[in-house]
């Protein structure tokens, strides 16, 4: 069972990124992507990890062309980090879940507890 949304269209990326009140992960990638496929599982991990600190996103690329091209996304996967309806980080090309979660610096967000 899949732990990120999929936002498909710009007004489903609008309210699921741009409004959100928590940060977003936001995974640009498209179905033909070998590398993508790679990374997907890595963002579910990550989901499941951060759990309501962090909110995942999945757009596209060939669904959402407009979205795409308003941030300039040039290579998939590439994965933004929203705060506030702003990109304020992103990393380019597959990447463990450990590397993103630094790169993207979400170490600063609360991961959901484990449990005690």
């Amino acid at each position: 069972m899949s732990v990120a949304v999929h936002a498909n269209d710009p007004q489903a990326f609008a309210t699921e990124v741009l409004s959100s009140a928590v940060p977003v992960v936001v995974d640009f990638w498209a179905e033909w992507c070998g590398p993508c496929r790679m990374v997907s599982p890595e963002l579910e991990a990550l989901a499941s990890e951060y759990g309501s600190a962090v909110k995942v996103v999945k757009v596209d690329v060939d669904a959402n062309p407009a979205v795409a091209a308003h941030y300039r996304i040039q290579g998939i996967p590439t994965i933004g980090l929203f705060e506030a309806g702003e990109m304020t980080g992103q990393v380019v090309g597959a990447r463990p879940k450990a590397a993103i979660a630094t790169e993207l610096g979400l170490g600063r967000f609360a991961p959901a507890s484990k449990g005690a």
